[in-house]
């Protein structure tokens, strides 16, 4: 084949026009949290685009929800499934709704200068699950969460995950102000954090999303076979 003729692919274009599954992971587990809330704008903006929003289904998981303790498996996760199983009801149901979605937006708070245990603890259980499928971080806090997202960025990279390049970072309105505490003691997400949010930083989150989509929908080439 010509070095200027179309590449084989196997993705054909039924594959790639097929809706593709992504899931938005709220990471924070500690309570009060404004975790959910900060999933559900972001979802919010990305599904009242239709550019971003096309052949894609977007479904929100809430980490929480899976109680998951410090790793406490007799098996090491990137053995998982081909040469272990996981024993324990917790792990196999974290396991199942990551393994279930073709990419990721992960959804973080920012802890103390860093990334939450409960996050780095969950990205740990798994590694095949969500191997070689793309991914987003989003990150919140009064500095908008720039450490926490680079420690996440570099844990997920390192099980595999492709990652996208634009990482939005989201800052409360007034950094340390009334929302930010509205938000650590209360769990609310401030009307002005949201107005900021959604005016100024949806073209961030857009863009990364745009990422997030070219990683998704990219064709994979076919290695075709040496003549002898």
């Amino acid at each position: 084949m010509s070095p200027n003729e179309p590449q084989p692919t196997i993705n054909s274009p039924e594959t790639l026009s097929s809706p593709k599954s992504v899931a938005i992971i709220t990471m924070s587990t500690r309570t009060p949290r404004v975790g959910p809330q900060v999933a559900a704008l972001v979802k919010s903006i990305i599904e009242s685009n239709p550019e971003a929003s096309s052949n894609i289904t977007i479904h929100p998981i809430d980490l929480a929800t899976f109680n998951l303790p410090v790793f406490n498996e007799p098996v090491i996760p990137a053995m998982v499934p081909a040469q272990a199983s996981f024993t324990h009801q917790h792990s196999k149901d974290w396991s199942a709704a990551v393994a279930a979605h073709d990419a990721y937006v992960l959804v973080i708070p920012e802890y103390n200068d860093g990334m939450a245990g409960g996050t780095k603890n969950a990205i740990d259980y798994l590694k095949n699950e969500w191997d070689g499928k793309p991914a987003m971080v989003v990150s919140y806090g009064i500095q908008g969460g720039k450490l926490a997202s680079e420690q996440a960025h570099g844990s997920i990279q390192r099980q595999g995950v492709k990652t996208t390049v634009t990482r939005p970072n989201l800052v409360f309105f007034g950094s340390a102000g009334p929302e930010l505490y509205s938000a650590m003691l209360q769990g609310e997400l401030g009307e002005q954090t949201r107005k900021q949010w959604t005016e100024e930083e949806s073209v961030n989150i857009l863009k990364g999303f745009g990422e997030l989509r070219a990683l998704l929908f990219e064709p994979i080439p076919v290695l075709e076979e040496k003549k002898a």
